[in-house]
């Protein structure tokens, strides 16, 4: 008798190796949590520490105890991309067909793998175009927090608004502008294609610029809607008057790599003219609210300004402090 349509998924299932790549920087309990909850769900678990310092020493002896789980302490903050790319490498070596990213204070429900790959499998055969990633719908957990999820707009990637209607029906997929790297899970087939993360950027932007390479190579990237993920995006969020939607507060070292990243991405030739133009005024509306509204508003506007003078003069890598 031969197997019928849910066996012989949970059997392709197992025969495909996913190999998860977590970035540390100075993380808390909570790492160990997702390390956990990943080394249950993945065949393989590498975790890049991205210079934590001899503080975090007793909790990653903890996590190498887990048979499956390697640690790989960088010893400096080399940005996450590029840590980014020394786990993807370790598992494409490994002989990983996909790699799962995941930020250090992500925590995915315990099917969570199983349905990212399901979904791309099934959306991989109904589909005539390539499909380059996959990612989870994400919600930021704290107070106030929303979705993050991203979809195409005129003036550029705007977070999808779920219709809350009693009539609506579920999604059953969402045609993603990009997807966040926290629990994306990408096919190697891909990331030979389009290649790895862009070091240059350091932080920020790094997934997006991905994700428009990935694009741009002409694969599609879908949020697949049933795979939850509890994630935040910042230090804090915010309420702004007369804004239905929280804005996300990083700290002052961040508005430098946004305000540069953003330059250099409107100056990477990856965007349409139209979400060029988007992200200037994006930028100009990120600095007013840092200059007037946010705490520590001389540091910032003064990050501000190297960052926006740095990203005019096509400067790369971790800022010189």
């Amino acid at each position: 008798m031969g197997l019928d349509s849910a066996s012989q998924s949970d059997s392709q299932q197992l025969s495909v190796k996913v190999y998860a790549v977590i970035i540390s920087y100075h993380p808390d309990i909570k790492l160990q949590k997702l390390a956990n909850s990943l080394c249950r769900q993945c065949q393989k678990v590498f975790v890049i520490d991205n210079g934590s310092g001899p503080a975090s020493a007793e909790l990653f002896s903890e996590l190498e105890k887990l048979p499956n789980l390697e640690v790989r302490r960088l010893g400096e903050n080399t940005g996450i991309a590029h840590a980014q790319n020394v786990g993807i490498k370790a598992a494409l070596a490994a002989g990983a067909d996909f790699v799962l990213l995941s930020d250090q204070d992500s925590l995915p429900t315990e099917n969570f793998v199983a349905q990212l790959l399901s979904f791309y499998q099934k959306r991989t055969v109904s589909s005539a175009s390539p499909l380059g990633a996959v990612g989870p719908y994400i919600k930021d957990v704290r107070p106030g927090g929303d979705e993050l999820v991203y979809v195409d707009k005129k003036w550029g990637p705007r977070r999808f608004l779920p219709d809350t209607t009693s009539q609506a029906k579920p999604a059953v997929t969402i045609d993603a502008a990009f997807l966040l790297a926290s629990g994306c899970l990408i096919p190697r087939a891909t990331l030979e294609k389009v290649g790895l993360m862009n070091s240059d950027y350091f932080i920020d932007h790094v997934d997006l610029e991905w994700c428009l390479r990935a694009r741009r190579a002409g694969y599609r990237l879908e949020v697949c809607p049933s795979a939850l993920l509890n994630h935040s995006l910042g230090d804090s969020t915010v309420h702004i008057p007369g804004r239905t939607q929280p804005v996300h507060v990083h700290s002052p070292i961040r508005c430098y790599y946004l305000a540069r990243n953003t330059l250099k991405l409107i100056a990477s030739g990856l965007l349409p003219r139209r979400w060029q133009l988007g992200y200037l005024i994006w930028l100009l509306k990120y600095c007013a609210f840092n200059t007037l509204l946010a705490d520590k508003r001389c540091e910032r506007a003064r990050l501000l300004g190297r960052g926006i003078r740095d990203g005019l003069r096509g400067k790369k890598g971790k800022i010189e402090i």
